[in-house]
């Protein structure tokens, strides 16, 4: 699934995939190896200093819009509304996938012992929350959806289904 050269993406890469997929850590690293800014769009949706407080929607879409017209970046991130100016910008997407319960321990893993993760708020304040807990089983199948937007767009695309997939796309990039 990861066949693909991490150049053949280009320099504005999209990263798409289920809440606690691997997104953020995945974004940061390759932004490293590229020398490309990382732009984490939850960290634009919800206010700092914040246990995850959204921003207002107009507040979060400007700043989207801004961050899109960058010359390089490697962005994670849904909000399905705006995937069309970002794909419109976008020179290479990654889909990531994951069952479930894997992505559900990650998100108890990362409230609980990670406050330094990627793609965390400033303030590194976060907490357990029903809702979220409610948000993993909700997109439980939603790869598909996001997947088969990615491939309208005519960009090249890898996909990993799996934290196995992601870890050998690590390998075979050379991220850290």
């Amino acid at each position: 699934m990861h066949d693909l050269p991490l150049e053949t993406l280009g320099r504005r890469i999209c990263i798409l995939g289920p809440t606690n997929a691997g997104k953020s850590t995945l974004c940061a690293a390759i932004a490293r190896k590229l020398g490309v800014p990382a732009v984490h769009l939850d960290q634009f949706r919800h206010l700092p200093n914040t246990d995850w407080e959204p921003r207002p929607d107009a507040e979060f879409h400007a700043l989207h819009d801004a961050a899109i017209l960058a010359p390089e970046w490697v962005m994670d991130g849904n909000y399905s509304a705006l995937l069309p100016q970002r794909f419109a910008r976008a020179t290479g997407i990654i889909a990531l996938d994951g069952h479930y319960l894997a992505r559900f321990g990650r998100y108890l893993r990362r409230t609980l012992f990670q406050p330094d993760r990627a793609g965390g708020l400033e303030g590194k304040r976060d907490s357990i929350k029903l809702e979220m807990i409610h948000w993993v089983w909700k997109t439980r199948n939603s790869f598909g959806r996001y997947h088969a937007r990615a491939c309208s767009t005519g960009l090249p695309i890898v996909t990993c289904r799996s934290l196995a997939d992601l870890r050998s796309l690590g390998r075979a990039w050379e991220l850290d």
